[in-house]
C-alpha cells in the first residue's frame, strides 16, 4: 500500500452519475459490488464489477454481501460436490462458510458444518446436516470419508481433514493447500480466489433477501469510526461490522 490509502472491498451505495459508454446502469440505481478504496463516502466503480442490489434487500445490509457471498459460492463449487456427495465446510460459522454451506446445499450435497466447539449451538441454525467441533480431537477422528472439504481455516484443522478426504476427493481452500498435501496425492487441492460473477452476487443476495441464507450483521458504525470498526473485527466473532456513510 501507498500511504494515504484507502481500504475496503465491498459497497452498496446509489449511483449518483455514469461514465461516457456505461450500459445497464443509471442514477439512483441502488448497487452493490466488490471494489477497491471503498471506505468512503463517494467512490468510483467499474461497472463491469456492479450488480444491482434486489428489491426488498436493505441497502446498507447489502454492502455486507458481495465479497463473502461470492467467495463462499465458489469455494463449495471449486470441490465440484454433488447429490450423493458429503462435504465439511470448515469455519461455516463465518460468513464464507455460511455460503458455502449454502452452495453445497443448492447442489444437492449432505454438508457437515465445521465449527470451533463454542460455535455448536449457532452452527445448528445455518443449514448443515450435521456439525461437528473441529477442535474436539475424537471429533474429527471419528468422520468417515469424506468427498470434499471446503475450508476457510487453514492450519492444524486443514492438515488433519486433507487425511479423510476420499481418493480422488477434492480439498478447496480460500488459504492454499494444507502442509502435509504431499502426502495425499490422491486428492485434488484446489486453490481459490474470489471473482466478481454479477449472476452469483445477485443470486446469494436474493438468497439473504429471501431468508434462505443468512450473514449476520453485528454493528453498524458511521465512516469516522473506521479505526474503531477495524479493531473490533480483528477481536472475531459471528457477525459483519458495517461503515455507513
Amino acid at each position: 500500500m501507498r500511504f494515504p490509502s484507502l481500504i475496503g472491498v465491498d459497497i452498496a451505495g446509489t449511483v449518483v452519475a455514469i461514465g461516457a459508454g456505461v450500459e445497464g446502469f443509471s442514477a439512483g440505481d441502488q448497487v452493490f459490488a466488490m471494489a477497491d478504496n471503498t471506505y468512503a463516502e463517494l467512490c468510483v466503480i467499474n461497472a463491469a464489477v456492479l450488480a444491482k442490489v434486489p428489491k426488498g434487500l436493505d441497502l446498507i445490509e447489502a454492502a455486507a454481501l458481495p465479497l463473502v457471498t461470492t467467495t463462499g459460492d465458489q469455494l463449495a463449487t471449486a470441490t465440484g460436490v454433488r447429490a450423493g456427495q458429503t462435504i465439511i465446510v470448515v469455519g461455516a460459522a463465518g460468513s464464507v462458510g455460511r455460503s458455502a454451506v449454502f452452495t453445497a446445499k443448492q447442489r444437492g450435497a449432505t454438508v457437515i458444518a465445521g465449527v470451533m466447539k463454542k460455535q455448536t449451538d449457532e452452527a445448528k441454525t445455518i443449514g448443515a446436516d450435521r456439525v461437528v467441533a473441529t477442535d474436539e480431537v475424537t471429533a474429527l477422528a471419528s468422520l468417515a470419508s469424506l468427498d470434499a472439504v471446503a475450508d476457510t481455516v487453514g492450519g492444524i484443522t486443514a492438515g488433519k481433514l486433507i487425511a479423510r478426504v476420499t481418493p480422488g476427493g477434492v480439498f478447496a481452500s480460500v488459504l492454499g493447500a494444507p502442509g502435509n498435501a504431499a502426502e495425499y496425492p490422491s486428492v485434488k487441492v484446489v486453490p481459490v480466489f474470489s471473482k466478481f460473477d454479477r449472476k452469483t452476487l445477485e443470486f446469494m443476495a436474493e438468497a439473504v433477501r429471501d431468508g434462505k441464507l443468512v450473514i449476520p450483521i453485528s454493528r453498524r458504525l458511521p465512516l469516522s469510526e473506521a479505526a474503531a470498526a477495524q479493531a473490533a473485527a480483528e477481536k472475531g466473532g459471528i457477525g459483519k461490522i458495517l461503515l455507513v456513510a
